[in-house]
């Protein structure tokens, strides 16, 4: 059973940065299997932040693009945060599932996912 662990999040002030980890323990997750991360704030539907395929493809939700960077190595998915604005607020959840899943698909397709982790940004 594959278990997603995320980490990093916290409070920082408007303009600042944080680094989100997101560790998969318990099986190895394949290879071609898409990575991605999501948020919601309360109240809120979770929508897609960012996503990455196993060749290394990126995408982006379009409120994030130039801050944000999301990485792969091994079990490991990351999001590097930056420029961080008090909308950002909310918890942030990594998911993985088939290599077919892009940002743009219904959170429901993804197989795993995290506890998450909560972002607030003060302004």
């Amino acid at each position: 059973q594959v278990q997603l662990v995320e980490s990093g999040g916290g409070s920082v002030q408007a303009g600042g940065s944080l680094t989100l980890s997101c560790a998969a323990t318990g099986y190895t997750i394949h290879s071609t299997y898409s990575m991605a991360w999501f948020r919601q704030a309360p109240g809120m539907a979770r929508i897609g932040v960012a996503c990455i395929d196993s060749f290394g493809g990126q995408s982006y939700l379009d409120a994030v693009k130039g801050r944000v960077i999301i990485s792969r190595a091994l079990n490991t998915v990351y999001l590097q945060m930056s420029g961080l604005k008090p909308e950002d607020t909310a918890m942030y959840y990594c998911a993985t599932g088939p290599p077919e899943l892009w940002l743009g698909s219904d959170p429901a397709d993804f197989n795993y996912w995290g506890q998450g982790t909560q972002v607030t940004v003060s302004s």
